[in-house]
């Protein structure tokens, strides 16, 4: 057990002191034994459930969630500063400098009395501060982790700064009919490997209409995935009223159970 005086009320410090007893020969074994790579995915389901919170304007589940990602940040320093690297307050100051440069509009004499100008002076600073020195290197930078359709969509925006885009959303909709009938015949070709390309082709040019359509790719598939287990609940509710087991039913008789299913959510949005 490690000697350490429990508050009322704690801040960074303790926060910083409590995970560096911890990762102590007399701490947890467990946090001890951990890694950048170990925690990894720990740090990506935090920031999700971060999220997740946000979407739920739940500001309650946010504070704690935003904890448990500022929890993964202090994790990721204590390990580097253990070996010397650097230390929280080095992050800390960092981003000070960083936001400080990036908004010479701010706390310097650059003008800028719109967001397209502040984008643009940003998009200018972060090229010449990350020594990106062709319109490729941003787009390379744009990290691989993403979700797809969201990397997607950031690559296509930055194509469209260095003038590389569909003239508009007409142009961007027609690419998704030409990309569909590239994978229809890739498909009738019986070509796996030209199958998953030509479907990828596809997926990206509805991300392009999407960012044309001023829509977010991303939040967009993720209503529709939740809408889907919408339907999908209220359709195994009415099969089940009517005894039946979903998966012993012909795909024609689950549609019938699918579009009632479609018109009560209907209705339900409607009443509300």
């Amino acid at each position: 057990m490690v000697e350490y005086q429990q508050k009322d009320k704690y801040n960074i410090n303790d926060l910083l002191d409590i995970v560096r007893l911890l990762r102590s020969e007399g701490g947890c074994p467990w946090d001890r034994e951990q890694t950048h790579e170990s925690i990894r995915s720990d740090f990506i389901e935090e920031t999700c459930e971060a999220v997740e919170a946000i979407d739920l304007k739940d500001t309650a589940l946010l504070r704690e969630e935003l904890g448990d990602v500022l929890l993964q940040v202090v994790f990721h320093c204590r390990i580097e500063e253990e070996t010397g690297s650097f230390v929280f307050d080095d992050v800390c100051d960092e981003i000070c400098k960083k936001l400080i440069l990036r908004h010479p509009h701010v706390f310097g004499e650059v003008k800028a009395d719109t967001t397209a100008d502040v984008l643009k002076n940003w998009d200018a600073i972060k090229m010449d501060e990350k020594g990106q020195e062709t319109y490729t290197d941003t787009l390379e930078q744009v990290a691989k982790s993403l979700p797809s359709l969201m990397r997607a969509q950031k690559v296509g925006k930055r194509a469209m700064r260095a003038g590389v885009d569909f003239r508009n959303a007409a142009d961007a909709m027609a690419c998704i009919d030409n990309e569909k009938a590239e994978l229809e015949k890739a498909v009738a070709e019986g070509n796996a490997e030209n199958i998953e390309e030509e479907m990828g082709d596809l997926l990206f040019s509805c991300v392009n209409a999407a960012r044309h359509l001023g829509v977010n790719a991303e939040l967009a598939l993720k209503a529709s995935t939740d809408k889907f287990i919408r339907r999908f609940a209220v359709t195994e509710e009415l099969t089940k009223a009517e005894g039946f087991d979903m998966k012993e039913l012909p795909i024609e008789e689950l549609d019938i159970y699918w579009d009632k299913a479609k018109k009560i959510i209907s209705e339900e949005k409607n009443n509300d």
